[in-house]
């Protein structure tokens, strides 16, 4: 059964018994406890989910972390419970001594439908104040399941894990602060729209209607973007239905370009891939190259070296991936643009084989 199949039954499972959960015991054993097994761990093995660890902290003898996860005889997590009427943002402060004494590289802080994931991206060893990544069993997304997946015990990676863990912060504070410019315009951001084509002084009156023209102004710029994919994705549905590109064809030396669409999607997908390449390369270097089939980025526009490949004009979109050789193509299915920063490792690697 797939991870995401076994997070919804646990939703289910977490809308039928929460009414019933009295405790923050009770929020472990029947909420905390099916999680860590979902993620592949042994509950029933005390060498492997440790419950109640000792971390003694200074003077303090006898601190407990709620669990501790271990792999290899290394402990990888530690979790710290609460009751899930309670907030699992607001009791950081106690994973935060957990972790300062323990070896793990990250601490889960949960509720039971809650969970936020830490780590120590701004001071070695020292739990920064903001999880990386938060997941939530009762409001369940694709993106954050396919992260969720490099916790498991089959797939987990240290490294992975930290490669992609500043973004996933980063992006996730970006994003926030985003929707909150969404919500409400910040003063900063009226003025600077505002004055690049009104030259006349933005006086207290003046941003008061400007802020509510801005609220609008963006909010009809996302409707529109929207409605523009959904109507594109039709688009490119209709005239697919007849064919099955889930297998990957050879490079198309001479596209018959009147055929060709290229989709925001595909756009958008090439500059997250681009700010990944640049790290290693010149953004010179790095070329894309549409075809009827798929959208290549190519190094030095050159169809030998392909970098890799999006697959997005089915009902299923694919990211095929060279690391293991020009003739050696891999696929995997995306579910949200974002998982495309899951693959810098692949990325950088197919650069290396060039």
């Amino acid at each position: 059964m797939d991870l995401k199949l076994k997070l919804e039954q646990l939703h289910q499972r977490v809308v039928g018994l929460k009414d019933h959960i009295n405790t923050e015991e009770a929020t472990k054993n029947a909420f905390v406890l099916p999680f860590i097994q979902i993620l592949g761990y042994d509950i029933f093995n005390p060498t492997e989910v440790v419950p109640e660890h000792i971390c003694d902290i200074g003077t303090k003898k006898g601190e407990k972390v709620d669990y501790v996860i271990r792999k290899n005889d290394e402990p990888i997590l530690i979790f710290e419970c609460k009751h899930w009427k309670e907030n699992a943002d607001a009791h950081n402060s106690q994973l935060h001594r957990y972790y300062h004494v323990s070896k793990a590289r990250f601490g889960v802080l949960t509720n039971g439908t809650v969970y936020n994931f830490y780590t120590d991206l701004e001071k070695p060893n020292i739990m920064d104040e903001k999880p990386f990544f938060t997941i939530d069993i009762e409001d369940l997304k694709d993106s954050s399941i396919k992260i969720l997946e490099s916790f498991t015990k089959n797939q987990y990676s240290l490294e992975t894990i930290l490669d992609s863990a500043e973004a996933l912060k980063y992006i996730k504070a970006i994003r926030k602060e985003f929707e909150k410019e969404i919500e409400s315009p910040s003063d900063e951001l009226v003025k600077l729209l505002v004055n690049r084509f009104f030259e006349k002084p933005l006086t207290a009156n003046r941003m008061v209607v400007f802020k509510e023209y801005t609220k609008k102004a963006l909010t009809i710029s996302i409707n529109e973007s929207i409605s523009d994919r959904l109507k594109s994705a039709l688009n490119i549905n209709e005239k697919i239905e007849k064919r099955d590109d889930t297998t990957a064809g050879p490079i198309n030396e001479n596209p018959d370009v009147d055929k060709i669409i290229t989709t925001e999607e595909e756009l958008e997908a090439f500059q997250i891939v681009k700010a990944i390449l640049r790290e290693k390369i010149p953004s010179t270097r790095i070329a894309p190259r549409d075809t009827q089939s798929y959208f290549g980025v190519l190094l030095d526009d050159n169809n030998r070296k392909p970098i890799c490949r999006f697959h997005f004009n089915t009902a299923k979109k694919y990211l095929e991936t060279f690391h293991n050789g020009k003739d050696a193509g891999e696929k995997t299915q995306l579910h949200s643009l974002d998982e495309l920063y899951g693959y810098r490792q692949q990325l950088h690697q197919t650069l290396e084989n060039y």
